[in-house]
C-alpha cells in the first residue's frame, strides 16, 4: 500500500506542476523534445511510429507528424489501447477520458508493423520505469508478448524525470527516457 499511495501524491503533485507550466514554456520544451527525438537512431530508421495527443499539458509532439511516416495513436477501448494509423490532415475525435483520438473506422495497426513506440508519461527515473495516469494502459500493452519487444521511448519534461520511482512487478521497463534537456536509450 505504500507504494500505491506515494504513487498517487507524486502523480498528483507532477500533473500539478506540469499544468502550471506557462504555455509558451509548454511549447518550447515540447519543441525541444521533438528535436531531441528527431536526431535519434530509433527515431531516423522507423517508419511507423506509435504516439499520443497531448493531454493535460503532457509534451506535444505534433511537430514530429509529418507525413514521411506512419504514425499511430490509441484510442482507448475498454481496459486496452487499440492502435490505428493516422495522418495530420485526418479528423480526431474526443474518446474516452477527453484525450483525442483516431475515428474509430480507421485502419488498425498491428505489431508487426511498428517500430517504435512514444510512450507518454507522468513521470520517469533513470532506470527507464515510467509512472502513468494509473489505468495501468501501456504496462499491459507493454507486457504483452507480440508487443514486448518493440523499442519505447517515454516521455517527459525534465522536472518530471526522477532518481528513482515507487516501482511495482507489472511495472514495465521502457528503453529510453526524452526531456527537453536530453534522450537517453539504453542497448
Amino acid at each position: 500500500m505504500k507504494n500505491q499511495q506515494s504513487k498517487v501524491e507524486l502523480r498528483r503533485e507532477l500533473l500539478r506542476l506540469r499544468q502550471s507550466l506557462p504555455k509558451n514554456v509548454w511549447l518550447e520544451k515540447s519543441d525541444r523534445i521533438c528535436t531531441l527525438i528527431q536526431s535519434s537512431p530509433l527515431y531516423e530508421e522507423a517508419r511507423t511510429i506509435l504516439a499520443y495527443t497531448s493531454f493535460r499539458q503532457e509534451p506535444d509532439l505534433s511537430s514530429l507528424f509529418t507525413g514521411d511516416r506512419i504514425w499511430g495513436l490509441p484510442r482507448c477501448v475498454g481496459k486496452s489501447l487499440i492502435w490505428h494509423s493516422w495522418q495530420p490532415s485526418e479528423p480526431l475525435t474526443t474518446g474516452a477520458y477527453g484525450i483525442f483520438e483516431p475515428q474509430a473506422d480507421a485502419p488498425r495497426l498491428q505489431p508487426d508493423e511498428v517500430d517504435l513506440i512514444l510512450v507518454p508519461a507522468v513521470a520517469c527515473d533513470r532506470s527507464c520505469y515510467r509512472l502513468g495516469y494509473g489505468g495501468g494502459y501501456y504496462d499491459r500493452l507493454l507486457s504483452s508478448p507480440e508487443w514486448a519487444s518493440k523499442p519505447t521511448i517515454g516521455i517527459v519534461f525534465e522536472f518530471a524525470c526522477l532518481p528513482q520511482l515507487p516501482i511495482e512487478p507489472w511495472d514495465k521497463q521502457l528503453n529510453g527516457i526524452c526531456t527537453e534537456t536530453n534522450l537517453t536509450v539504453n542497448s
